[in-house]
């Protein structure tokens, strides 16, 4: 389902805005650094969905651009059935980020979805907005045309929250293949979760707040879904499941109003806990991501807090757009990847049956696995949260935080080298400090789940039976 929340720059203590949020699969999910490239005037790429999809399509081609954007992205193996790898959110060099976020489409749209339906999908959307917008309104306008010219491939409904240092949209593409779309501008005093992604009450015509197609209210009234006489078109109520925010999102965007309205208003570890507490955030959550919305002076220096899963058990810590690699912890494992369990890191097999070579390289694979490694970390403090759990929170708290007072100096020395026209030095301080900060809470990680693992087998509190212990979660 996912999770995704913008902060505008009014309510924070720093004056930026954010974007944070976090991926929901069943699924692996790992960190990728994508360079711009450029391409042929003839090139293409693949967009859509198979036949073996939970809404089964069929896979087309669409042009290419000539330049993408360089860009840090969260990718992962699967989702009912969408061709991998599919991307979740990241940001690019021209500051634009994106969050993909479910939503659903009302019963009939789903029904009457076309069975051969082609087009982008939700992932191909939030991959082409990060390799090509220079905006966010850029972005929504980017997934306007797609969908117009090459259709929209769906599994029941999606949404995208895609934001710029200025301003941030919610954009929702409906099931159907009736070309439906709808999106609502948020500002500087903004505070917006989707869980799932909503629009309530539009205008009659588009505006600087509210875009959509010229069919879009002629499509409900044909279908019987609104009455022209109402006076008000609710996109929620109209196209999508009726419920508008969920319990979740009105706790969330709540709390993060109270602490909008204190002295030092939303801090960065207030963003933090939005996307980590235990509330919200547990074992479906692939990851967390929080993007300062900001323009640095150089491109290479923007950067996104990462954790490589649900930041309820792991730390946030960053990443820049300008560093070189990802540690290989974080690159793709044969954990919990879609297809790997019937893999080899062995090419006998490979003559006759190529698919039963693994996609991860064994150089990688050799490596450990952050993923795994928190997993059995967050699976142990779950057990028993009042204590480990909260010992757990404390400890990355801390190691954010330090992260946080090391980067301003980090910054100020990448900037200078740049200045100095040494960008291959400033690449190399900035992909040292992550590395750093990545291994030194990767060993922190083994250390605190040996521990928990310890004092839970000798107080006869593992839980050894098929129903996993978690805390509560409002969604």
């Amino acid at each position: 389902m996912s999770y995704g929340i913008y902060i505008g720059c009014n309510h924070t203590a720093d004056g930026h805005a954010y974007l944070a949020g976090y991926g929901d699969e069943p699924s692996s999910h790992w960190l990728e650094i994508h360079p711009a490239e450029d391409y042929s005037s003839d090139a293409t790429i693949t967009v859509g969905v198979t036949p073996q999809a939970d809404l089964p399509g069929r896979l087309s081609q669409i042009p290419q651009v000539s330049r993408t954007a360089r860009n840090i992205r969260v990718n992962y193996s699967y989702y009912l059935g969408v061709p991998a790898p599919l991307t979740n959110g990241g940001l690019n060099e021209y500051g634009v980020a994106v969050r993909d976020i479910w939503s659903t489409s009302r019963d009939e749209l789903i029904d009457m979805t076309p069975k051969d339906q082609t087009g982008p999908n939700y992932s191909d959307l939030a991959r082409i907005v990060i390799e090509r917008a220079k905006t966010a309104r850029e972005g929504v306008d980017l997934i306007a045309q797609l969908i117009a010219e090459h259709g929209y491939s769906t599994y029941g409904g999606n949404s995208h929250l895609i934001a710029d240092p200025d301003e941030a949209w919610v954009v929702i593409e409906f099931a159907g293949g009736r070309g439906l779309w709808v999106a609502e501008r948020l500002g500087p005093d903004s505070i917006r979760a989707s869980r799932p992604g909503y629009i309530g009450e539009i205008p009659s015509q588009p505006n600087d707040d509210f875009l959509f197609p010229t069919h879009f209210f002629d499509t409900a009234i044909e279908y019987g879904w609104h009455d022209p006489a109402d006076g008000v078109f609710n996109v929620n109520a109209v196209y999508g499941d009726g419920k508008h925010r969920w319990e979740g999102v009105k706790w969330i965007e709540s709390v993060m109003r109270e602490r909008a309205e204190l002295p030092q208003k939303i801090t960065l570890k207030d963003i933090f806990w939005s996307i980590n507490t235990e509330k919200l955030t547990g074992d479906t959550a692939g990851y967390g991501q929080v993007v300062p919305l900001v323009h640095p002076k150089y491109s290479a220096l923007r950067m996104m807090w990462h954790a490589p899963i649900g930041a309820v058990a792991a730390p946030l810590l960053p990443v820049f757009l300008g560093q070189t690699s990802v540690p290989a912890e974080y690159q793709q494992h044969r954990y919990l990847t879609y297809g790997e369990s019937h893999r080899f890191q062995d090419v006998r097999k490979a003559m006759a049956t190529p698919d039963s070579v693994s996609l991860v390289s064994q150089g990688v694979e050799t490596a450990g696995s952050a993923v795994y490694a928190y997993k059995r970390l967050m699976h142990l403090a779950f057990q028993k949260p009042a204590t480990i759990l909260k010992e757990v929170r404390e400890h990355w708290s801390h190691i954010e935080a330090n992260a946080n007072s090391e980067l301003q100096d980090i910054v100020r020395t990448a900037s200078a080298l740049l200045e100095a026209n040494e960008p291959m030095l400033a690449a190399q301080v900035i992909t040292t400090f992550s590395h750093r900060k990545m291994a030194e809470a990767f060993a922190d990680c083994s250390v605190l789940a040996d521990a928990a693992y310890i004092r839970l087998k000798a107080s006869g509190e593992l839980n050894l039976n098929n129903t996993p212990v978690s805390p509560d979660q409002l969604w």
